[in-house]
């Protein structure tokens, strides 16, 4: 019997009151069933939301350190149960178990810099332009906020949005992806074990479109932080637009590598294949398109096809996989329609493009290393945003070529190029259109000491992780604090008769 694990609302765990459940499965493995969660409706939020808004009060008031030690008793429990952590986030999302433990210690990571971020909250003090007053800025919490994640980084961004929002005196609702939601109750109940007071972090499990958008939409929460597809972000904050809510929506992307003619080829094919085919392209910042100089294009997509053949798709808990599957079978055929779609528009399918079978194939959703060569900038499949292991290589005249067809989507998240001249990353650095720029290397690796987020359709509001510029601004208000002790009467600006 598969285990069942609940919902968390004011410090009690509890099931669905329609009794219904979710199924979470193996998507290396159809017949593995990870665990059950609730099924949960209207009236879970609405406990929940009741709940957060309780604890407010109190934990607004809880000194901001006192906050960060929760936090840090929680980093170390998530090193205590990291491997345990790990092997859920690979047996239940798909990547292979190096990338699950990477999924965990960056919560671990964000756990620890937003500990530390109790004893910051850094505001400004000024002098003032009048005797005897003095004029600061404080950062103070907005009150109770939704946490809305996808499936591809349960650990991870759960952790990325938990944290700070606690640390900066929020309290919240969080709901996990239906997808893999029991990696995500894990990271809960090891934050519970850490002495979270009761309503300050409340989980509810459901579906997006019935638990998620309600959730949003509520009339007792006061910010919403998503992430997940453009298409859905935009949906939320159409919703959120006329509720004076704060949203943050981190979405998709189409990310360019540019490999100049000067590029180490071997470093930029190391990059190319971690980009484009680690956790089988399934990150808002996989490198889906490769830019490539003319010069040096037929020997880079040589060299690519050839490292891109060794690449072993199975189980990620296997030790010698490269590629675990992708997650369901509705995401399998997507990839599999773009694959399609890029095969009738004319690019030369160099590559891959069938969905694996057979043996332990036959129960996970697995899908080839898929390579298309000589694609042209405006096809579907280097335009739209596909989330699979598909890489689509383009030729580029010269550097303005290479930054204009890089710029030519209505995404702007992640950026690469591979050059070694200073001159060609400076104008990269300036002239690409996106929230991160990556020289000599991926356009995955973000730290989470720095603001993560992109521009046009990949991201609306504040940034995550980070602290000035990211998160904390998305989960904090200024207040300007003016205090006069000449006692008189002083007006600002008003010349003296």
């Amino acid at each position: 019997m598969p285990t069942e694990f609940l919902n968390l609302i004011g410090g009690k765990w509890s099931a669905a009151s329609s009794g219904k459940v979710i199924e979470s499965v193996n998507p290396a493995d159809t017949g593995d069933v990870v665990g059950l969660v609730p099924a949960s409706g209207k009236e879970e939020v609405d406990r929940a939301v009741a709940a957060a808004r309780e604890a407010h009060e109190g934990w607004r008031l809880t000194p901001a350190p006192k906050r960060g030690e929760f936090l840090f008793r929680t980093a170390e429990l998530l090193l205590r149960h990291k491997d345990e952590l790990a092997r859920l986030v690979t047996r239940e999302m798909g990547k292979i178990l190096p990338e699950g433990m990477g999924d965990v210690q960056e919560a671990v990571d964000m756990a620890y810099y937003m500990a530390g971020e109790g004893r910051r909250l850094s505001g400004e003090t000024v002098p003032s332009e009048l005797f005897a007053k003095d004029c600061k800025s404080l950062r103070v919490p907005i009150g109770v906020f939704a946490l809305i994640t996808p499936w591809n980084f349960p650990t991870a961004i759960p952790a990325w949005k938990i944290f700070p929002c606690l640390v900066a005196g929020n309290t919240a609702v969080f709901k996990p992806s239906s997808y893999t939601p029991v990696a995500a109750a894990r990271l809960v109940e090891l934050i519970a074990e850490s002495g979270l007071p009761p309503g300050v972090l409340n989980l509810v499990h459901g579906t997006g479109d019935v638990t998620g958008e309600y959730l949003a939409a509520h009339p007792g929460i006061d910010g919403v932080s998503f992430t997940g597809s453009s298409a859905v972000g935009e949906r939320l904050a159409r919703l959120c637009s006329g509720l004076e809510k704060e949203i943050s929506c981190e979405m998709g992307g189409k990310n360019p590598i540019i490999v100049m003619d000067d590029a180490r080829l071997d470093l930029a094919i190391e990059g190319a294949l971690w980009g484009a085919f680690g956790t089988s392209g399934q990150r808002c910042t996989a490198a889906s398109r490769l830019i490539v100089h003319e010069k040096v294009y037929d020997r880079f997509l040589d060299m690519f096809l050839g490292a891109a053949r060794k690449l072993k798709v199975g189980n990620g808990h296997d030790p010698g996989t490269h590629m675990g599957p992708v997650i369901n079978e509705a995401q399998m055929e997507k990839v599999l329609g773009y694959i399609e779609v890029g095969k009738k528009e004319g690019a030369r399918l160099a590559l891959g493009g069938k969905r694996l079978t057979g043996g332990a194939y036959s129960r996970g959703f697995f899908i080839e290393p898929t390579v298309f060569a000589d694609a042209a900038p405006g096809m579907r499949i280097a335009q739209e945003e596909i989330f699979g292991p598909v890489a689509a290589v383009i030729k580029a005249r010269d550097l303005k070529d290479a930054i204009s067809i890089a710029n030519g989507v209505q995404y702007g998240l992640s950026s690469s190029i591979y050059t070694q001249d200073v001159n060609s990353s400076a104008v990269a650095e300036r002239d690409l259109e996106a929230g991160i720029v990556y020289i000599n290397a991926p356009t995955i690796g973000a730290e989470v000491q720095l603001p993560f987020g992109g521009t046009k359709r990949s991201g609306l509001g504040r940034k995550e992780a980070g602290g000035r510029g990211g998160s904390l601004d998305m989960f904090t208000k200024w207040k300007v604090v003016y205090r006069d002790y000449s006692g008189r009467l002083q007006k600002a600006q008003i010349d003296k008769e």
